[in-house]
């Protein structure tokens, strides 16, 4: 069994969990509060940022020129192409600024940096698959069990679900499981737990979108 299917073995109850939470299941019907909406977009936008800048370190961390440079266009991918797909969505839902960075993300964003700072760089990169895997599945999820039509969020829906999203998921799960098989088990074991712990922060990026209210007044 490869090293990504073991893993998402483990990672099912997360990953049930976030089908399940309030803001993904509003935002599927297309009832979602826009300032729910706006105030992920703004923190999402942040994460962006400092998300790019790691799989930049791992690109050049790399061991292996073809997931070196693999990575670094992930990193392009993320900084400029997301980038201006979230500065579209600042126009579409009339979000005028990012604002600060919250607890999820700042949490979340650190840890990576972390990881691509101090940590073997296969550990790394295993933190980062969830951000590609899991936004996939939700996106494909959505469009599989929901009708889109007439739903204010559609467009946000079929970035991640559509085929050219899917092709750069496929092209990080190859490169997980080419070195998880190459390294050893006891790195093998940090990528998962890594792998797990990027899971939860995911599920916690989306639920903190619904306690919007703490922060109105930043």
């Amino acid at each position: 069994m490869k090293w990504s299917e073991s893993t998402w073995q483990k990672t099912q109850p997360i990953y049930n969990k976030i089908l399940e939470l309030p803001f993904l299941q509003s935002l599927a019907e297309g009832s979602l509060a826009i300032e729910k909406f706006q105030f992920y977009i703004k923190q999402d936008s942040i994460y962006l940022e400092h998300f790019g800048r790691v799989l930049a370190m791992i690109g050049a961390k790399s061991n292996q020129i073809d997931h070196a440079l693999t990575y670094m266009r992930f990193a392009e991918n993320a900084i400029v192409v997301e980038n201006a797909l979230h500065e579209s969505f600042f126009i579409d839902y009339n979000i005028q600024e990012k604002g600060l960075i919250q607890p999820i993300c700042h949490h979340y964003v650190h840890y990576l940096k972390s990881l691509a700072g101090f940590e073997a760089v296969e550990i790394a990169t295993a933190a980062t698959l969830p951000c590609f895997w899991i936004y996939m599945k939700v996106g494909q999820h959505i469009v599989k069990h929901t009708k889109l039509e007439n739903n204010p969020y559609e467009k946000w829906i079929n970035t991640y679900a559509n085929d050219d999203f899917e092709k750069g998921v496929q092209q990080a799960l190859s490169i997980c499981d080419t070195i998880a098989e190459e390294t050893t088990e006891d790195i093998r074991n940090k990528m998962t737990e890594a792998f797990l712990m990027a899971a939860y922060f995911e599920h916690e990026f989306w639920r903190a979108a619904d306690d919007t209210i703490i922060w109105k007044q930043y």
